[in-house]
């Protein structure tokens, strides 16, 4: 899809959860989570040091949250470009409604596409090969896709389209929790994104699959998975049968439209 004007863009605004807020991808000295959306904003910046940004995302957020404590505060900040991505704490859930899900994301994009904004959204990795126990949650999330592609289509969005690159899901590109991509991971979508956006220098490198690497033994998967359970699924199960979410309480990290500082890892 081509990619409308203004260019370069002056104001770019993040809505969605803990993808976009950039869990887990670390900045090495400690001060927070820099992700996708950290990333392009330098990359942004490096072609309009004028660039000012915001990220309005929270982690543990539903799309229908999302669009409630999100949308309005985009709007007010008169955005050129926005990346709106939510939808699979949703889709990941037994009892989700696809159709309704997908509604809160078009009515977001229709909002901030009739603003004036350009707007990105991505699709989502088939999450098997991440984590098995994501079987039951595939064809929900296929469905949210191909709904996600349609919204776009509809409203002259950009969606880049993660599910149709395989090494989306290679697990070297994912953190141990199985849901959050890891740095190496956050790099590739930034990358795909300034591709899709034509920015200079940006490729289609970000697509290319990793090495070989043998399969863990079956010993080392087990210990893994049982690692997992323990550190991470059973703490989600925990906060659900509790009707907490790990996103109480916080804020978003960057709520207003700042400069883009340099990072000593900018050219990660």
């Amino acid at each position: 899809m081509s990619v409308p004007l203004p260019r370069p863009w002056s104001r770019y605004v993040a809505l969605g959860d803990s993808t976009s807020e950039g869990l887990e991808d670390p900045y090495p000295d400690g001060r927070g989570y820099r992700g996708w959306t950290d990333r392009l904003a330098e990359r942004l910046a490096a072609g309009n040091p004028a660039l000012a940004y915001a990220n309005l995302a929270v982690r543990g957020k539903l799309a229908r949250q999302v669009r409630e404590q999100q949308l309005d505060a985009a709007l007010a900040l008169a955005p050129d470009l926005t990346t709106c991505v939510a939808g699979l704490n949703d889709v990941l859930r037994r009892a989700c409604d696809v159709d309704a899900v997908a509604g809160h994301m078009e009515a977001m994009i229709g909002a901030l596409r009739a603003a004036g904004a350009d707007v990105v959204t991505f699709t989502y990795p088939d999450p098997v090969p991440i984590n098995p126990v994501a079987r039951p949650a595939r064809d929900r999330l296929v469905a949210y896709n191909n709904a996600l592609r349609a919204i776009a289509a509809r409203h002259g969005a950009i969606v880049v389209d993660l599910e149709r690159h395989p090494v989306t899901s290679d697990r070297r590109l994912w953190h141990p929790d199985r849901l959050h991509a890891n740095s190496e991971g956050h790099a590739r979508i930034a990358a795909a994104i300034a591709h899709a956006l034509a920015l200079p220098g940006a490729d289609e490198a970000w697509a290319q699959p990793l090495p070989p690497v043998a399969p863990l033994r079956r010993h080392r998967a087990l210990a893994a998975d049982l690692a997992w359970g323990r550190d991470h699924f059973v703490p989600w199960v925990l906060r659900r049968l509790g009707g907490a979410s790990s996103g109480d309480g916080r804020v978003a990290k960057r709520p207003q439209l700042l400069p883009v500082l340099p990072h000593p890892d900018q050219e990660r």
